[in-house]
């Protein structure tokens, strides 16, 4: 198959916070870090494969799960899970967060961070708050648990519309703004957040400008019997410590600047895109079809994939691979439609012909 030219969209520019004093050398954790700056799309995988290999050493049997997770990741987006209690949410969180290097020094921004969405949950317990010192009388910013690099959001729907807002602004924005006064997130703000598909007392659903927000919404159902019963082996038994190279957060962002520049997305990838995205809004069972945003931020996605499956072009089948997860939650559709196979239907069309031109390329 023949590599389609890249595309090459301007980097955003966006501001980086100020080093603070070094800690000294032996507070530093032991770890592996990159030998030299990412350069090269192997740099990229090479990067990938390091969280893959210390999430799948916590999590087992997650392994499709994973490689979403870090599709967004890599493609600077959010993850909705929708999932059933006690089925690995948070241990596959913290094993992200955990795995990241801060490298910028910030004793005050956390790897991970877990916030519980309860009812009576206000902006500023998630925000930060001003404190008032007697000592100078002045106001200082207390920084909340959105300053982290990755954040774990525990059943979001369970929270006021008040709490869900201050959010929204940090998932498009990566700002908070608390009394008037706007504080930057760090530029690899990651967010997985979570929520019950049965249990829906006293929840209160997400407004679609949220859901449209957020890249995927994966769904994890219960992992396979081999992987639970390797789960009871591995219950209270002590297991080999095992020194797995973590990354750096820096090598993180530079990967997404790196993956937007050199995989290439052809026009006609994108003109599927588009395609599908219009026969979706013009289906007769669609109330409400998916966003132009949607299809901006699928295509570092689609390129991220493209990365981790050892290319660097995409492919329709990166098409395939995605289309559910990034549409199914931002679509609103009629009494009795499933969202799976109503995107497999449309999809067909537009997948056969970008097959067809891409094929007539080799």
């Amino acid at each position: 198959m023949t590599n389609p030219d890249p595309t090459h969209p301007a980097p955003s520019a966006e501001p980086v916070a100020a080093p603070v004093e070094a800690r000294p050398l032996e507070a530093m954790p032991t770890v592996s870090l990159t030998p030299r700056p990412l350069s090269t799309l192997d740099d990229v995988r090479s990067l990938a494969g390091r969280l893959r290999d210390r999430m799948r050493d916590q999590v087992m049997g997650r392994d499709d799960i994973i490689e979403l997770v870090l599709v967004a990741l890599f493609a600077d987006g959010h993850v909705l899970l929708e999932d059933y209690p006690g089925s690995g949410k948070t241990t596959l969180a913290k094993s992200l967060g955990h795995s990241i290097i801060d490298d910028l020094r910030h004793d005050d921004i956390a790897d991970f961070r877990r916030v519980q969405f309860t009812p009576d949950l206000l902006p500023s317990d998630v925000t930060g708050v001003m404190i008032f010192d007697t000592g100078t009388n002045t106001f200082t910013f207390r920084r909340g648990p959105l300053f982290a690099y990755v954040v774990l959001v525990d059943e979001i729907n369970r929270t006021s519309p008040k709490v869900q807002s201050a959010l929204l602004e940090a998932m498009a924005e990566k700002q908070v703004t608390v009394d008037n006064t706007t504080h930057k997130l760090d530029d690899l703000f990651f967010v997985l957040a979570t929520q019950n598909p049965l249990d829906a007392v006293g929840t209160y659903p997400l407004p679609m400008a949220q859901l449209d927000r957020f890249l995927f919404k994966l769904s994890m159902k219960h992992i396979d019997r081999e992987s639970e019963l390797e789960v009871l082996r591995a219950w209270g038994t002590p297991r080999p410590a095992r020194e797995l190279p973590k990354v750096l957060r820096g090598d993180v962002v530079a990967a997404r600047k790196l993956v937007r520049e050199t995989v290439a997305c052809d026009v006609r990838v994108q003109e599927c895109l588009v395609d599908a995205a219009r026969l979706l809004r013009a289906d007769k069972r669609v109330r409400q079809g998916v966003s132009t945003r949607c299809l901006v931020q699928a295509i570092p996605a689609l390129q991220t994939l493209a990365v981790l499956r050892g290319r660097d072009f995409v492919s329709s089948e990166d098409l395939e691979t995605l289309a559910p997860v990034l549409f199914a939650h931002r679509l609103e559709l009629a009494p009795g439609v499933l969202a799976p196979a109503l995107i497999s239907e449309v999809l067909k069309a537009p997948i056969e012909k970008l097959s067809r031109q891409t094929l007539g390329t080799t």
